[in-house]
């Protein structure tokens, strides 16, 4: 069973240049076990996750700029997280405010193609299901 993730937890995009912290607002009324645990829908940029520093995919757009304007040298730019699909997969059998929960086995896409990760779940008490 894998740890459920709680506010602090720390994540990482593959296209970021570091690592940020994922911020759960307290609206889900769940802790574990002194933090808000997450659910899948702890999504929303600059809400729940934060920027990874600089970003380096070709494409993202102020990337592709950026680089066009260096003549083809790859140039990052501000990382500006762009998560519009939850969390996946989710707990199957732990709910948090009706949503699965949020395990360090889940994964969450950028739209500029950024597979975004859970690298330290922030506690390691709870195991969800």
């Amino acid at each position: 069973m894998p740890p459920l993730v709680v506010s602090g937890a720390t994540c990482q995009c593959s296209f970021g240049t570091t690592p940020s912290a994922l911020s759960v607002l307290p609206t889900n009324m769940v802790q574990a076990p002194s933090q808000p645990a997450a659910s899948v829908m702890d999504n929303v940029p600059f809400t729940n996750i934060m920027p990874f520093g600089m970003c380096t995919t070709p494409t993202n757009p102020q990337v592709a700029a950026a680089t066009s304007a260096a003549s083809g040298v790859l140039t990052p730019q501000p990382c500006i997280p762009v998560t519009a699909a939850p969390w996946s997969p989710g707990a199957i059998k732990v709910r948090i405010k009706n949503q699965p929960a949020l395990h360090s086995g889940c994964t969450c896409l950028c739209s500029w193609g950024g597979v975004i990760s859970i690298t330290s779940p922030g506690q390691s008490t709870v195991q969800v299901t």
